[in-house]
């Protein structure tokens, strides 16, 4: 470790002591940095992006992620770390992996060689192995276009110290020049190791017996779903709907999201341990989360078939305005873990993610929204006392005789964040075009927009706010939406405004404590 990178690492130790013992003793929002979310994961200090390496090990939910120790901006990358046992309350740990001669570290995946296939540990203690991509920026400078290979590193200890592999590369690049995120999983029916890898504009599929010698299977996804950007951060993994099983693909998308720059897109169909076949119609692109701020998401190894859920979590920003965001010490959070499922609806099999039922911990009570109409302004906060810094909302709504119902949440600046439905229009949006800070960004302000079909004038509408943050599953995860803001001042304010007249059922609010170690 050279000494700027220890130096960084000092730094960021004290910040999270401080933050620390700000949320342990209050959930104000004042005496904190301005913007940092204080239930969602940050990084200690400085830049992250993508989640990479998630894995479920010995109770515990390890979270590696794309990180530079040494400027809140994207730069050279190594894997930041973190562990948690119930994917709410994080203990942050030293960087697992550096960059070395072969490049920095990119994005990837680990799983636990339960078998010891790869032979780098034993029986009895089995290896965790991360699989990452090699970014070599001195290779690419001299117009290389093989600069991005796939590498192994592994540890014996619950994944606190970690070693390369002596004969890295274990997979090299035919010379293509987005060759990356590999994404592993063990496949029952065929019995091997299943890599589902990016590759500029498709993904491509490898087997190995032993993680270290990789075999070419198929392809997948020229001619399938979105192509405004490169492909990026793929996953694989079986779900079930109605007793038959359904295999989803996630690919990560920049740009080309439905909103702008970077997003998540979804296929579902099948795979024979060799080849993936979407029921996807090829014109047909779906997406995983509406929302501008809900990037290169992927989902939990290893999680105990007892538990039986899926698990996701994603980088919550975009690249048309992360390295710019106004925040100081630390830049981007992630979004709140998911639990991803496929429901049916008017459309076909859909990809629904809703939040993990641990995030319910942090609740400090209940408020019972009382059944009443709404015609024009009501006041929640006023009634209630909601503050929509640190809330979760689960509102019951009906628009049978309504146009548009928008919750603002505001402050004394007149700032303000919508979220609304438009019945006529059949969408959900996030209008943050009076949010606060606009101007470290042009392409941040916007109303962003999110089609949804409801059934007999029913809306249900369940959010997460965290300070600068907005999730919003609506309808049991049908819709989806994620956005950040940097309001002057922290909103203080919930309105329900309706145009003609929305009728709320009983309903709820949770007010909610700051996420603790």
């Amino acid at each position: 470790m050279h000494r700027y990178t220890l130096l960084s690492y000092v730094v960021a130790a004290l910040l999270v002591a401080g933050c620390a013992t700000t949320r342990n003793t209050t959930s104000s929002t004042t005496a904190r940095e301005q913007h940092r979310p204080l239930f969602h994961f940050t990084p200690p200090a400085q830049w992250m992006n993508d989640p990479n390496g998630m894995v479920y090990h010995d109770e515990e939910y390890h979270l590696f992620y794309q990180h530079h120790p040494e400027s809140t901006v994207w730069g050279p990358m190594h894997w930041g770390h973190a562990v948690s046992r119930d994917m709410v309350h994080w203990e942050h740990l030293p960087i697992a992996l550096y960059p070395d001669s072969l490049g920095t570290i990119f994005s990837g995946s680990a799983v636990v060689d339960a078998n010891n296939t790869s032979g780098l540990g034993t029986r009895d203690n089995p290896p965790m192995v991360a699989i990452y991509t090699y970014h070599n920026a001195a290779m690419e400078k001299t117009g290389r276009n093989d600069y991005q290979t796939q590498g192994l590193a592994y540890s014996l200890d619950k994944g606190r110290t970690w070693k390369k592999y002596e004969r890295n590369p274990v997979l090299k690049n035919p010379g293509i020049k987005d060759f990356r995120d590999p994404k592993v999983a063990w496949n029952e029916k065929a019995n091997k190791w299943i890599m589902t890898l990016a590759v500029l504009d498709h993904i491509e599929f490898y087997s190995s017996d032993n993680l270290k010698d990789w075999t070419k299977l198929s392809e997948f996804g020229k001619n399938a779903g979105g192509h405004g950007g490169v492909w990026e951060c793929p996953d694989l993994f079986p779900l079930t709907i109605n007793g038959q099983q359904k295999w989803v693909l996630l690919v990560s998308i920049n740009p080309g999201g439905p909103n702008g720059g970077s997003a998540t897109q979804y296929f579902i169909g099948h795979f024979d341990g060799r080849t993936f076949t979407s029921d996807n119609p090829p014109q047909t692109t779906l997406w995983l989360d509406y929302g501008t701020d809900n990037y290169a998401g992927v989902t939990w190894a290893h999680v105990p078939a007892s538990d039986g859920r899926r698990l996701f979590l994603g980088w919550m920003s975009n690249w048309l305005y992360a390295n710019e965001v106004p925040t100081s010490t630390w830049r981007s959070a992630m979004t709140v873990p998911r639990e991803l499922s496929l429901i049916q609806t008017e459309a076909g099999v859909r990809l629904a993610n809703v939040p993990v039922r641990e995030m319910q911990k942090l609740r400090t009570g209940t408020t019972r929204l009382k059944a009443q109409e709404v015609s024009g302004t009501l006041d929640l906060s006023g009634q209630y006392g909601l503050n929509p810094s640190l809330l979760e909302l689960d509102l019951d709504l009906d628009v049978a005789r309504a146009q548009e119902v928008v919750l603002r949440f505001s402050n004394s600046k007149g700032e303000h964040l919508d979220l609304g439905y438009s019945v006529a229009n059949k969408e959900l949006y996030i209008d943050r075009t009076q949010s606060g800070k606009l101007d470290f960004k042009n392409t941040f302000a916007g109303v962003h927009k999110a089609p949804l079909i409801i059934q007999d004038s029913k809306l249900k509408l369940h959010l997460l706010l965290d300070v600068a943050s907005v999730e919003v599953f609506a309808n049991g995860g049908k819709a989806v939406m994620t956005g950040i803001f940097f309001p002057n001042e922290d909103y203080t304010k919930v309105e329900l405004v309706s145009k003609g007249t929305t009728q709320m059922q009983e309903s709820r609010a949770y007010p909610l404590r700051a996420a603790r170690k």
